[in-house]
């Protein structure tokens, strides 16, 4: 027998007076009530109720157990609704993995916002390049740039991840600005060293692709230096616009070659699929989809 079970039918009996009276409470029969006492008794090795034809009174072991009976259901009643709350209320710990500039200059004002509107969630955010493992490290959301070919995770489309070709005004004014990809034969370059890797811009225009390959003067894992750099005049720079849209709307950095757009990046929300996910995950789930909707829709207006 279940021990919550009997505990919750013991407590009844006493409170109700009788097992009639248990029965109408509990929604069982007053033989399944008796049954449920008997075996109570049985397996704590002692009699909790004296019982006689007219009336029932509790033993000294029944006074115990019914009040560490009251306790315990007490606090399984409190368990349930913290669960209960937790399942229809935003609350918990929310693991999310994501890119390290993206996540440091979109997901984190983007998180920064979502715990104001919802003060019982607790994030921890993870900023890393590295392909992270969701199920063997407890991670509930990630943020991928690129395709995505895992069919053991639930995929949700996010964003295009649109490139901009920009520089610094001083540096246009000392090497110009090209007009063609095959002007950039005469210009530097600043690469990233996880997204060009190939050292290679792929260009689409109207005539078709145009691929540029040169040795970058600076390559760095790090999307905000590289951005310093350009600012500085070092050279030009392919990066999202979601990442330059302060710098373009300041004039710090000028888009060039805007007629040979480089194919945009599909940005995923991924979490596993082997759970419903709890109201945490998808309310953050939703603030991001807006918060980059309202992103792409002030970078437009902007241009």
């Amino acid at each position: 027998m279940d021990k919550l079970r009997g505990m919750e039918t013991f407590i009844a009996v006493v409170e109700c007076g009788s097992f009639t009276g248990a029965a109408s409470r509990l929604g069982l029969s007053a033989v399944m009530v008796g049954k449920y006492i008997a075996q109570l008794e049985s397996q704590l090795a002692t009699r909790l109720l004296e019982r006689n034809t007219r009336r029932q009174s509790l033993t000294d072991a029944g006074r115990v157990y019914f009040d560490e009976a009251k306790r315990v259901m007490e606090q399984v009643s409190i368990a349930e609704s913290a669960v209960e709350r937790l399942r229809l209320a935003p609350a918990g710990t929310l693991r999310v993995s994501a890119p390290t500039s993206f996540g440091a200059s979109v997901i984190a004002p983007l998180t920064a916002t979502f715990l104001q509107a919802w003060p019982a969630v607790r994030v921890e955010l993870d900023l890393t390049n590295r392909m992270v493992d969701l199920v063997d490290e407890g991670v509930d959301l990630a943020i991928r740039i690129g395709e995505i070919h895992q069919e053991d995770l639930v995929a949700r489309y996010l964003a295009p991840y649109r490139m901009v070709i920009c520089a610094a005004p001083a540096y246009l004014a000392r090497y110009g600005t090209p007009g063609t990809p095959e002007d950039l034969a005469d210009h530097l370059c600043l690469s990233h060293t996880v997204w060009t890797a190939r050292n290679e811009w792929r260009l689409p225009g109207i005539e078709g692709e145009v691929r540029w390959k040169r040795d970058a003067i600076l390559r760095c894992n790090d999307g905000y230096a590289l951005r310093q750099a350009a600012i500085a005049g070092a050279g030009l720079l392919m990066q999202p616009e979601v990442l330059l849209a302060d710098a373009l709307t300041s004039g710090s950095l000028v888009r060039v070659l805007e007629a040979w757009t480089p194919q945009p990046r599909p940005v995923h929300l991924l979490w596993r699929q082997d759970r419903r996910p709890l109201p945490k995950l998808t309310q953050f789930i939703a603030h991001l989809q807006q918060g980059m909707a309202d992103a792409l829709t002030m970078t437009r207006a902007s241009e």
